[in-house]
């Protein structure tokens, strides 16, 4: 009963800061243009007023397509048939599960968006904690109290998601599925037992993302200091209520698995330029959107969670930093106490 109290409270949080939801937003457009004007160039270099480019304009041009896949290096190995529509989102999954590389271009544009989010990440929880307005000032203080302990957080993160992928992915796929399947001869069973280890992978990415959410969490709304001591306690809390906590991330999962089966039915295909093409691009934007309001409802339900349990909801241990006055204000108010 308290994890869909918990998921309604987070969603009534988040809808109640439709700016926090637009400035992620709009900060997650931001990271990523200056790799979309990148692409942009190679491709006007490419078609350079040819025919191709008029081909391209009414339709998918396969042909021209097949020799910039050829040619391409670095960002431009991105730009396959994958990024249209719903292929985009499978390719990524697949992408994360596959352990597949990435240009560099791509992981240096992750990182600097990573960091941006560890930036804003202390703000956002300070905001959906507290529950009420707290203004820029209020929300970037937060952010620039937070980030330094995030930073220090960020090397446990990293190096627990490092050893999943370097290990204990290749544990799963490269020594134990090989073993199980090699005497197996019905491809179906094969199948099974991959989905069953992307299972068992996937379960454990859940497992390191709940651990350092709650780290997050228990660091803002307690102001801890530790990072160290964040983990352990949002390990304890997760210790004690692991059935209230998984089945809050369940729901919250299936809340964005209904965005995704949305964007399925309503994601643009190639066509040729025009409105159509101008709504498809609509079409994409509201999905991210919506991917940026699901991630601050995971948040946000996390957030209320955990101060329902601890019976103090709304509670937050660092008091609102007030708003600093212009140096004239001060001034004025000096001389007068003098």
């Amino acid at each position: 009963m308290q994890n869909a109290i918990a998921l309604r409270e987070g969603i009534r949080r988040v809808n109640g800061a439709p700016v926090i939801v637009v400035c992620v937003f709009l900060a997650t457009l931001a990271a990523a243009l200056p790799f979309s004007i990148m692409m942009r160039e190679s491709l006007r270099a490419s078609f350079d007023h040819s025919l191709a480019a008029n081909e391209a304009a009414r339709g998918v041009n396969h042909e021209w397509w097949t020799e910039y896949s050829s040619h391409a290096s670095g960002l431009e190995t991105t730009f396959t048939t994958s990024v249209i529509g719903f292929a985009a989102v499978l390719d990524n999954l697949s992408t994360l599960l596959d352990r597949e590389r990435r240009p560099g271009a791509i992981l240096w544009m992750g990182a600097g968006y990573l960091l941006l989010w560890l930036f804003l990440s202390g703000g956002i929880l300070d905001r959906l904690a507290r529950n009420r307005p707290i203004r820029s000032h209020g929300f970037f203080a937060a952010c620039g109290v937070y980030f330094g302990r995030f930073l220090r957080l960020a090397p446990l993160i990293a190096l627990a998601y490092y050893a999943l992928f370097r290990y204990v992915h290749a544990w799963l796929f490269d020594d134990l599925y090989p073993g199980v399947t090699r005497e197996l001869s019905v491809e179906r069973t094969a199948f099974l037992w991959r989905l069953a280890l992307y299972a068992v992978f996937g379960l454990l990415l859940v497992a390191v993302n709940m651990l350092f959410d709650y780290a997050k969490v228990r660091a803002v709304v307690e102001d801890r200091r530790s990072m160290i001591g964040a983990v352990a306690a949002a390990a304890r809390f997760l210790k004690r209520n692991a059935a209230a906590a998984v089945t809050l991330y369940f729901l919250n999962g299936l809340l964005f698995l209904a965005v995704l089966a949305l964007y399925a039915l309503a994601a643009p295909a190639a066509g040729p330029a025009g409105p159509m093409m101008w709504a498809g691009v609509a079409v994409s934007q509201l999905y991210l959107a919506a991917r940026v309001w699901v991630r601050l409802v995971f948040l946000a339900s996390e957030v209320s969670l955990f101060q329902n349990r601890l019976a103090a909801a709304g509670y937050i241990a660092v008091p609102l930093a007030p708003r600093a006055e212009p140096p004239i204000v001060e001034q004025l108010v000096s001389e007068i106490r003098r």
